[in-house]
């Protein structure tokens, strides 16, 4: 006779993910979508100010913001990495879905293509870590950390009077004067931030438990995190769609 009390297997998975990582990413991506919204509304409609509140998002406070979120985006996605064996296989799908953004934004302004984006810098990050790091212990993880931000703040320093003329560096942070992008992350050193969140992972989830059993999931951010890739490859498509309906953008 079957057990009436048996859980579905989708309820099983549901509970064995650890919330206070999808609820941490569910509100980095939500913030970064607001960040989106606010820069088509300024940027891309020409709209710079909504009920006499002027917005710039090229001043210190936001730009310090976006750091902030992105790079809580990034120290997850490190965590994530360190409880899974599955990170080159997930490494080949981002990659595969970053090319699709590069190719989007190619045809959307070809003058500020997105080469290496965060998603570009998160799927380089995961098969780096996967070859080399997935077996590693917590230390040897800030070990590595710790070198990538000492090439991140000796490289620009080595070459501070060379001019670049070429950008086919910019994974590492090197591009010539006239680069532009909408999206630019590149692995120096960013990689070393994914690097300390794949450090954590390893010695705060080494049960792959919650270390907040007695919270409770906020739907809303916990649904966005399981679910974060998608928002991030949509939520630009659709705010645009939205702006081309209200006759914002021509």
């Amino acid at each position: 006779m079957p057990e009436t009390n048996r859980k579905p297997a989708r309820s099983r998975k549901a509970a064995d993910r650890i919330w206070e990582i999808d609820f941490l990413r569910g509100l980095a991506i939500i913030l970064m979508v607001a960040y989106h919204f606010g820069y088509d509304l300024t940027e891309l409609a020409g709209i710079k100010s909504v009920l006499g509140i002027a917005f710039d998002l090229q001043s210190g406070p936001f730009r310090i913001a976006v750091d902030v979120f992105a790079g809580l985006f990034v120290v997850l996605c490190g965590v994530s990495c360190s409880l899974t064996r599955s990170n080159f296989r997930r490494g080949l799908k981002l990659l595969g879905v970053a090319l699709l953004v590069t190719a989007a934004s190619y045809v959307f302004s070809p003058e500020e293509t997105i080469h290496f984006g965060i998603l570009h810098c998160l799927a380089v990050c995961i098969l780096l870590y996967g070859a080399t790091l997935e077996k590693a212990g917590p230390l040897k993880c800030l070990a590595a950390a710790g070198i990538v931000f000492g090439l991140s703040f000796a490289v620009p320093l080595a070459l501070r009077n060379t001019p670049i003329r070429f950008d086919w560096l910019l994974p590492f942070g090197l591009t010539s004067y006239a680069y532009a992008s909408f999206d630019y992350f590149p692995l120096l050193p960013w990689f070393g931030v994914f690097l300390v969140g794949s450090a954590a992972g390893k010695k705060l989830y080494a049960s792959r438990r919650s270390l907040l059993p007695k919270g409770r999931p906020v739907p809303l951010f916990n649904a966005a995190g399981r679910y974060s890739l998608w928002i991030y490859v949509i939520h630009q498509p659709v705010l645009l769609g939205i702006f081309y309906a209200l006759g914002l953008m021509r």
